[in-house]
């Protein structure tokens, strides 16, 4: 007789996850399962939809190769409930079992799904990650505002990492402004590695292509990593040939371009196929070994050891609501360019067809062009926050939404940023060759042919100046607004008008 079913998601494909930890291989069966509510409850990217699924069945296989029991379900199989609580209810009543152990989902809706479950499920905390919830709540308790870059010295002198006798090696704990350089067209870029579909891969890819065929983005051809063997193999890949300049071009975009020196390692993080602080220890290595600079090692630590464990310490601290917070009561649907829709926006364009055919966008494309712009234009956040969680492979809800609801949208009223990531098209030129072709004109502020980020920044400003016109780093632009002249502020706005309305319409722009 089963003692427990052992609950596995596609998100938790570790050897060393806490359910398995606790579990008794003799006793125990192990439940996994591909089912459509996991699939659809946004509309997948289907890359991203094949990257899950490749890796848990390569997952389940390693562990019925180290003695396990696996229960596994396919999309496809005739029984399939399709959802994760009907196949444990499934699995339960065909093996005797009454009880699930289960590691903490990393979305408030599987937690509550598993909570509701007719069956006892015990949760156990990840340990996956480097700080706890109960941890991250003693750091931020009695905090006026939780600030990144104060938690994430305080993880750098917990675990040490690029730390000399207490000091931060390199004489300064963050070496951001080294990092801004603007990449040109001859620079030496090696992307990341890519893998060539194994039969498990393209059993799965079938699947997809039959399945999925309407969702948004390219399936093939498809590259992603899908076991841990292969993630490794793809850290290592950077670790030597992408590190050492990581740093300077990390905030770059080239229209020529797709990676330049990044990783690309966060879907593997993000369903366990890497472990996070041996990811910061290899690459502190390469520092300690002269291999990589201190710029690019520390930019690239502090987005793993600071940014990815402070967003998730955010995302549980703030409760289920969380995601589908409107601070600024923003409210245009989500345009139809985000789904590959004309626009004259080269950008927009760029970054969108990326999405579309790769399932991948760096941080600045994210943050600086999708997400700049739908916060200019005033786009509804929690239809942001669904287009960013479907179409991207490393897009799960504890990490995506305070990177879309709080540090992009601002929606969460200041809890991420201090101040909304807002840019006019100069910031856009400054990092990347977008501009180059565009149908607008970066230069042009008014008038025909006037970029529309030039256009929709002072009117983001100016509808929102009652709560942002006494924020200490946006007065400086509350200050310029006012000394422009009042025909020029007005030709603005009517620009932006004029541009919102087009929007609306549905019209290309």
């Amino acid at each position: 007789m089963v003692s427990r079913l052992v609950l596995v998601l596609g998100d938790q494909l570790s050897a060393g996850l806490s359910a398995l930890q606790r579990a008794d291989k003799a006793r125990d069966l192990v439940v996994m399962a591909e089912v459509m509510d996991e699939a659809m409850y946004v509309r997948h990217h289907p890359a991203k939809i094949a990257f899950f699924l490749a890796a848990m069945r390569k997952f389940a296989a390693r562990l019925e190769a180290e003695g396990w029991r696996v229960a596994y379900t396919r999309l496809d199989d005739a029984e399939n409930s399709q959802s994760i609580v009907g196949e444990l209810m499934r699995r339960a009543e065909a093996e005797g079992a009454d009880s699930v152990l289960a590691t903490e989902p990393g979305e408030w809706r599987l937690i509550v799904a598993l909570s509701d479950a007719p069956l006892d499920v015990h949760q156990l905390p990840d340990t996956r990650f480097i700080v706890s919830h109960e941890e991250f709540d003693v750091w931020a308790r009695d905090r006026k505002t939780l600030r990144m870059e104060y938690f994430y010295r305080e993880m750098r002198r917990r675990t040490g990492l690029l730390m000399e006798g207490g000091k931060p090696a390199g004489g300064k704990w963050n070496h951001d402004h080294e990092n801004r350089k603007p990449a040109t067209q001859d620079l030496f870029r090696v992307g990341p590695m890519r893998f060539v579909p194994d039969e498990t891969v393209e059993r799965v890819l079938d699947l997809v292509e039959a399945r999925f065929a309407g969702n948004f983005g390219r399936l093939r051809p498809f590259w992603f990593a899908t076991d841990a063997d292969q993630a490794e193999r793809a850290l290592a890949h950077f670790l030597r040939h992408g590190l050492p300049r990581f740093g300077d071009f990390q905030d770059a975009m080239l229209a020529g371009d797709r990676f330049l020196h990044h990783a690309v390692i966060s879907p593997y993080l993000n369903v366990g196929l890497l472990d996070p602080l041996d990811v910061c220890r290899r690459a502190e290595a390469e520092y300690l070994a002269g291999r990589a600079p201190i710029n690019s090692v520390e930019g690239f630590i502090r987005q793993i050891l600071g940014w990815r464990e402070f967003v998730r310490g955010i995302y549980f601290r703030e409760g289920p609501d969380y995601a589908r917070r409107n601070a600024l009561g923003h409210d245009r649907p989500l345009p139809a360019l985000y789904w590959g829709a004309e626009t004259g926006m080269n950008c927009l364009s760029h970054a969108v067809a990326q999405t579309r055919d790769e399932a991948y966008a760096h941080h600045i494309q994210r943050l600086m062009v999708t997400g700049n712009f739908a916060l200019l234009a005033g786009i509804d956040p929690t239809r942001l926050h669904e287009w960013y969680l479907a179409v991207y492979a490393d897009a799960i809800e504890w990490v995506e939404a305070p990177n879309t609801v709080g540090m992009s949208q601002f929606a969460d009223g200041g809890v991420v940023g201090s101040k909304p990531y807002v840019s006019s098209g100069a910031y856009i030129d400054r990092m990347s060759d977008y501009c180059r072709g565009c149908a607008y004109s970066v230069a042009r502020k008014t008038g025909q042919g006037a970029c529309p980020f030039n256009l929709l920044y002072w009117h983001f400003l100016d509808r929102h100046r009652a709560r942002f016109e006494t924020n200490p780093r946006m007065a400086q632009m509350y200050r310029l607004w006012d000394r422009m002249d009042a025909g020029r502020r007005v030709a603005i706005l009517e620009g932006a008008d004029a541009f919102l309305v087009r929007l609306d319409r549905g019209e290309a722009v």
